[in-house]
């Protein structure tokens, strides 16, 4: 009797089991099947919109999402740095687009006329000054928004004071990367520091922070490959090149060994004849060297709204 009673418990419970396993087994293949259906959906999705995607003209597609990284171009408030007293990009006939014009147009000769036979790289163009706050980044904006102007002609403007960076400050523009972080490694293209403008001859690189190793850097073979492509890439282009003062600071004079000429930076009333002819002394003796005096008040004009400035080279 006992032993009947356990052969029935012992039946119900082997039943009960293979009931919960059916159960489980016809839930699994429920979900199977909702997950194939859901794939097979999102396929027939996808080849759908890919389908439509083909007969829609380019203007009509979905745009591409925004870069969350540099997107190559910074904007200039050309308005705004007219009204500072910078070179205007506009018809506005003004003093200082005459005085820029004069002065760029030495230099112009020295890069592309019969001079530039005899100076290495005469399109690269450094822009310094015996010391800081002389104006060496106000002259080195104003020439390329002068040279800009060109019919013929393309400009590349770099920030190469990473000690104290003030092209981006100038131009009261913004960028994420620059010349630094090229050098390092952090960018492994020097175009994606090269940033157009909304001035159509005017591309920018930026310095980029500040590094420990600046002089080594800049004096790398890295960079001296860098300034040779800038110079013989493209037949129409100017570089110039924001450059550190050249007293007391190692960075200026390894950017002397790679630019062909040279804009020192004299403040009327301020720089001292003996820092100048130190600051001259630094320089590649075998480039175009010459001198632009800014805040000068000695000038012919009634008008002494704008600054005053004269170019003379070595090799005049």
């Amino acid at each position: 009797m006992d032993n009947t009673i356990e052969k029935a418990l012992q039946r119900q419970i082997e039943a009960k089991l293979a009931a919960e396993k059916k159960a489980q087994s016809d839930s699994s293949t429920i979900k199977s099947d909702k997950e194939d259906t859901a794939e097979l959906t999102s396929i027939e999705q996808l080849m759908a919109a890919k389908a439509v995607a083909k007969e829609l003209p380019p203007e009509q597609l979905a745009p591409a999402p925004e870069k969350e990284a540099n997107d190559g171009r910074i904007t200039i408030n050309v308005v705004d740095l007219e009204k500072k007293g910078f070179v205007s990009i506009n018809a506005t006939r003004s003093r200082i687009n005459e005085e820029y014009r004069e002065i760029k147009r030495k230099l112009l000769k020295n890069a592309f006329g019969l001079l530039s036979s005899t100076i290495e790289r005469a399109n690269i163009i450094m822009v310094t000054s015996a010391r800081p706050s002389e104006g060496k980044t106000f002259t080195a904006v104003n020439l390329a928004l002068s040279i800009a102007a060109e019919q013929d002609k393309t400009v590349l403007l770099v920030d190469a004071d990473v000690l104290k960076p003030n092209v981006l400050r100038t131009l009261n523009a913004k960028a994420e990367s620059g010349l630094m972080e090229y050098l390092i490694g952090e960018v492994d293209d020097i175009s994606e520091v090269l940033y157009h403008t909304n001035i159509d001859k005017l591309k920018v690189i930026p310095a980029g922070r500040s590094h420990h190793l600046s002089t080594e850097l800049l004096a790398s073979k890295k960079m001296e490959e860098t300034i040779r492509e800038f110079s013989s890439r493209y037949a129409d282009r100017v570089v110039i090149i924001d450059s550190p003062p050249m007293l007391g600071i190692n960075e200026s004079a390894v950017l002397a060994g790679f630019a062909g000429q040279a804009v020192m930076v004299v403040e009327e009333g301020k720089s001292k004849l003996n820092d100048i002819q130190k600051a001259v002394a630094r320089l590649n003796p075998e480039m175009a060297i010459g001198f632009v005096v800014n805040k000068s008040t000695n000038s012919n004009s009634d008008d002494t709204g704008y600054y005053g400035y004269y170019y003379g080279s070595e090799q005049d």
